[in-house]
């Protein structure tokens, strides 16, 4: 490979700063070019609802390198700039600021943007969203503010902001359209686990409703006004009724998007000169036999390795499980494996569930899909051998804590 070719990496989050250590890794020498609209270097996102947000992290700990990474590396790191265009016939990018920007291969790892509310006063003042640090670091001084919260959406942001105003004695009111938290994610048998979570934790939910106004007194949001009627006052709302991914660039650059970028299982685009990775690709995945879109911290750490491959013409596909984890007050879990809302037919519980110890597993036809581990630790092993192996498990013997997991595919 020629040492002259530029490789250009538009987004300069995880998955981008991943995608420019994987290239020099596989022992690429050309020029890379990563380039960011963020003031900061690359860094973590999931500590903007968790730790950073509660105080118990600074900010340095969310960095993907240190700040003398890039330069040792020879990666140019391009912050605050925004590309207006990409031109695949001359493989080129179009800058917002009037430059140009040629590139040999490209990675696209814009991520996505949170979802708005198309309603009156989402202008206000004290509306909040969550995506970047200042994000974090105005709803961290919000909290510090307020007595009340409205939370719009009670997915996982949602959740964990409500956990993190919870603890720093803000009583907050969550706004959800479906019967329970996370419906959609976990079913509900296992959304219930968390709506008792934040009960126990002086949660007020509001199921079954929709916000149709935040109120506003002055320039200021006042609360809410939802759909049946009710007035809930605050001191502030927090929007987090999911993300979008940012396809804008390769929309109009003519490659196929539909949820996201669609790439096959080695992240290629339709045009051999670009890949896309992270919370922006809709990829074919060989384990699920699927295109899936994963907005997780997982994906934008290991999907990269297999886009620099691409790009550098070597064969490899990415075939992992998705996984995520959460912490909320007392609760640690991460869930490895895909469920579709309707494609599981049975949930085996194996711990004590109301003391919020257990694995839960998803199954359909005695297979398992996804396995959840809650308070309990070192089990993703062999949580992702049930899922692969495709075996047909005995449920009893999968709720049996004596039952060790391992054994489950012998039989």
């Amino acid at each position: 490979m020629a040492d002259s070719e530029t490789f250009v990496i538009v987004g300069a989050g995880m998955a981008g700063a991943k995608g420019a250590q994987a290239l020099r890794d596989l022992g690429f020498d050309g020029r890379i070019a990563l380039l960011g609209d963020e003031p900061h270097r690359p860094y973590e996102r999931p500590p903007l609802s968790k730790a950073y947000l509660m105080g118990n992290a600074g900010f340095e700990s969310a960095y993907v390198h240190d700040e003398s990474w890039y330069a040792d590396n020879r990666v140019d790191l391009q912050l605050e700039v925004s590309v207006r265009r990409i031109d695949r016939a001359l493989r080129q990018l179009e800058l917002i600021d009037g430059g140009r920007l040629d590139f040999d291969k490209l990675l696209i790892a814009t991520g996505a943007n949170p979802r708005s509310l198309p309603v009156p006063g989402i202008d206000a003042e004290g509306v909040l969203h969550l995506r970047r640090v200042e994000d974090s670091d105005l709803i961290k001084r919000t909290l510090a503010g307020i007595e009340r919260l409205v939370v719009v959406g009670a997915g996982w942001i949602g959740l964990e902001v409500t956990a993190a105003a919870r603890e720093a004695g803000v009583a907050v009111t969550v706004v959800e359209t479906t019967e329970l938290p996370l419906l959609r994610v976990l079913g509900p048998e296992v959304a219930e686990v968390f709506a008792a979570l934040h009960r126990d934790h002086g949660v007020d939910f509001r199921f079954g409703t929709a916000v149709s106004e935040i109120l506003v007194d002055g320039d200021r949001a006042a609360g809410v006004r939802l759909t049946d009627g009710t007035e809930v006052p605050a001191g502030a709302v927090l929007v987090a009724v999911g993300v979008e991914p940012a396809v804008a660039l390769a929309r109009d650059a003519g490659l196929r998007v539909d949820n996201g970028i669609l790439v096959d299982a080695s992240l290629r685009t339709g045009d051999p000169n670009i890949v896309a990775a992270g919370d922006v690709a809709n990829a074919f995945n060989p384990l699920l036999g699927k295109q899936i879109r994963v907005e997780h911290w997982a994906n934008a750490l290991n999907q990269p390795a297999t886009a620099a491959a691409s790009m550098l013409g070597r064969d490899g596909k990415y075939a992992e499980l998705p996984y995520f984890f959460t912490d909320q007050y007392d609760l640690g879990m991460e869930y490895l494996g895909h469920v579709a809302p309707d494609g599981y037919d049975q949930v085996v519980f194996r711990g004590d569930v109301a003391a919020r110890e257990f694995i839960a597993f998803w199954l359909t036809d005695g297979r398992v899909l996804a396995g959840m581990n809650v308070n309990i630790w070192d089990v993703q092993d062999q949580i992702k051998t049930l899922i692969t192996s495709g075996t047909t498990i005995d449920p009893n013997a999968l709720a049996d804590p004596d039952t060790p997991l391992d054994e489950l595919i012998a039989r």
